[in-house]
């Protein structure tokens, strides 16, 4: 897919209007693609394609504020029994510094937890973000392959600026590679 940088505009939202979080809706998947697409134009976040968006809408939780707006996504995409992503954060740029994102990153380690996944991971451009989220910086090498399984399709594949993050939420059961 092509991106026009700044070819994708958002709707005004106030500052101030409430919000509530909730699991994603397919009445809400063309908002998502639009603040996803929004960010991606600008280098900081990947395109999701309507595709993807759609079968994978169980992941995604999304922050409504009260004039009907998605004014933040994020999703929780579980990989293997030991491991799952958090991905396709994104908050609306007038709604940036409210904790909107954090709130979106907490809710997917708490389905985590629920669900009982030991680890979380994300690709990020936004590093000191997740850090202040209890994430530690890893390398490729330290994940399981299966967290590259979408990798190969990636338009920036050989050109990767995106840095590996993780978050061991029960270290008896977390993911650890074998150290030769």
């Amino acid at each position: 897919m092509t991106l026009e940088i700044g070819t994708t505009f958002l709707p005004k939202v106030r500052f101030d209007a409430n919000t509530e979080l909730r699991k994603a809706k397919m009445r809400d998947v063309e908002q998502i693609y639009t603040l996803i697409k929004y960010w991606a134009e600008r280098g900081l976040m990947l395109v999701r394609s309507h595709d993807h968006l759609y079968e994978n809408l169980r992941d995604f939780f999304v922050l409504e504020d009260e004039d009907g707006y998605i004014v933040g996504s994020g999703a929780l995409h579980l990989l293997w029994h030991d491991i799952a992503e958090v991905r396709g954060l994104a908050v609306h740029p007038d709604r940036q510094g409210q904790g909107l994102g954090r709130w979106l990153a907490l809710a997917a380690e708490r389905e985590a937890r629920d669900l009982g996944v030991p680890q979380i991971f994300a690709w990020t451009l936004q590093v000191r973000f997740f850090e202040s989220l209890g994430y530690s910086v890893t390398t490729r090498e330290k994940l399981p392959p299966k967290v590259w399984s979408e990798c190969n399709r990636c338009p920036f594949y050989d050109n990767c600026r995106e840095i590996g993050v993780t978050k061991v939420l029960d270290p008896q059961h977390a993911y650890m590679r074998a150290r030769p």
